[in-house]
């Protein structure tokens, strides 16, 4: 028995593992006092597209929290391994998308400007609920225990819901967040089953352990049934998130009747936060039950690969195509986890950083083109473009060559980094799949770039005249497209060195 005189001891935190994401939650909670006590912040202001002081801390925040994240990574000897009493993690692989969660929001940022000055956007909480998301997705990239997983996923999908209807004033946004809010619940109750079927099969909820209890677990084993039954509902809670055929229903709407800003983050940011737990949990956890869950998610990668693809091609409204190519390319990444071996790893980080680039650059070029109270979304009010603004013609004639996979794009690279992964791992047949799917994508990428350059302009379009932000943030996508596309040795070898704690045992230090 513990001596009642003895002191009781509590664990310490260890801090300095979520240094970054206290350093994150720190400048949402300030950009959302922010307008509070800043002074000259007038109307006037906004109306002149000057960035407001919320965006300048939201700004400063990003930055400083990837300095934060690079500093980790290059001495994982000492801020490396697990914490909190084993339910966080910092290792190659959640930094590595803790980087790319915070380059897609930072580009997102600065888009908020223009978009800011021509719908009085500019609100500080905007900022706040824009970073918390986003330190829902770190939380999800880095935990390592199944409740820690679920806390990351609903405070990234309640920051969402609330972003999605955030103009309250157009009827399509409040309905996109409704939508949005009730499959999301409803999603969300198929993965707590799915954490609770585990729980009763293991006895734990921590993923090492769940991978210990659960390896000699097999269907027609005492147990094995309930880790079936709850991979499958895991399953379909990731499948929702990622927009994952069939489970994409509400990815269209969504995206048409968000704020474009938000849209783009949600392309982005979210598909990428989802992916980043559903690889920790399926690739890292499961990867012994692979021949169970292996088939099922081949044959949903197909599904998402054609259907993505085909829907598209019948668009005419930018954002909803730009959703179905969301879809689609997720389907492409579920390639790469069905590979389960160091490359597909290695070339599903690399895919889904190029994926971040291309798709927020043209969601940029998208917002350049808006007017107030006309959002100009549709693929006729590109006409004309190449000769009204040949630089964003040109930034979204690469975006949409990057998506459809021509060289030398980082689109390419990515594409032939995961066909190779599936071949290597003895799934030809889907790759041959992808590679007809990348194909069909083909048409109606190149649609926009006849628009472009072929079809008249209209006598009412005018030239374009975005705020230099956003043609910051837009050239930045075509600078991270061309290199990762001419250059793409040095980001690869990154992702091959920080799936080491996925893809084998042990953790992988970032020289």
């Amino acid at each position: 028995m513990q001596d009642a005189a003895a002191p009781l001891a509590l664990p310490v935190p260890d801090l300095a593992a979520i240094l970054p994401l206290l350093a994150l939650s720190a400048a949402g909670l300030l950009a959302l006092v922010a307008d509070l006590f800043a002074r000259g912040t007038t109307h006037e202001d906004e109306l002149r597209g000057r960035p407001l002081l919320a965006f300048w801390i939201a700004v400063a925040g990003i930055v400083g929290t990837l300095l934060l994240i690079g500093r980790q990574a290059t001495d994982l000897g000492r801020f490396g391994g697990r914490s909190f009493n084993g339910m966080f993690v910092v290792d190659g692989f959640g930094l590595f998308f803790d980087a790319i969660f915070l380059v897609g929001t930072l580009l997102v940022v600065l888009m908020t400007v223009e978009y800011a000055r021509r719908e009085r956007f500019h609100m500080g909480e905007y900022y706040f609920l824009l970073l918390m998301a986003t330190a829902g997705m770190m939380l999800m990239a880095q935990s390592t225990n199944l409740v820690m997983i679920f806390l990351g996923l609903e405070l990234l999908s309640i920051a969402v819901y609330v972003l999605a209807g955030f103009e309250r004033g157009r009827q399509r946004s409040v309905e996109a967040a409704l939508k949005y809010f009730l499959l999301g619940a409803f999603s969300t109750g198929f993965f707590l089953y799915g954490i609770a079927l585990l729980y009763g099969a293991t006895g734990s909820m921590d993923l090492a352990v769940i991978a210990e209890r659960g390896g000699a677990l097999r269907p027609g084993s005492p147990g094995g049934g309930l880790l079936l039954a709850g991979l499958v509902l895991l399953l379909v809670g990731f499948a929702f998130k990622v927009a994952v055929v069939p489970f994409h229903m509400w990815s269209p709407d969504v995206y048409e009747g968000a704020p474009t800003v938000v849209t783009a983050f949600m392309a982005a940011g979210v598909k990428a936060g989802g992916f980043a737990a559903f690889v920790r949990v399926f690739l890292g956890t499961f990867e012994t039950h692979a021949d169970l869950w292996g088939p099922l998610v081949a044959l949903l990668a197909v599904a998402t690969m054609l259907v993505g693809n085909l829907a598209a091609i019948a668009q005419s409204n930018l954002k909803r195509l730009l959703a179905y190519s969301s879809i689609a390319h997720a389907g492409y990444l579920l390639v790469a986890l069905i590979a389960h071996n160091a490359l597909g790893a290695s070339s599903f980080l690399f895919y889904l950083l190029a994926y971040t680039f291309m798709t927020l650059g043209a969601f940029g070029v998208v917002i350049a083109l808006g007017r107030r109270g006309e959002p100009s979304d549709r693929i006729e009010d590109l006409a004309g473009l190449g000769s009204r603004h040949p630089l964003l013609a040109a930034a979204m004639a690469v975006f949409m060559f990057s998506l459809a996979g021509i060289p030398p794009t980082a689109g390419f690279v990515g594409k032939f980094y995961i066909f190779s992964a599936a071949v290597d791992a003895g799934y030809a047949w889907l790759a041959v799949v992808m590679a007809l799917a990348s194909v069909i994508s083909v048409y109606y990428y190149l649609k926009v770039t006849v628009a472009m350059y072929m079809w008249d302009a209209p006598a009412t379009a005018g030239r374009p005249a975005p705020h230099g932000l956003l043609l910051a943030a837009v050239a930045l996508a075509v600078l991270g497209v061309f290199q990762m596309g001419v250059y793409p040795g040095p980001l690869i070898d990154l992702a091959s060195r920080s799936v080491g704690g996925i893809v084998g045992a042990g953790v992988t230090a970032l020289p």
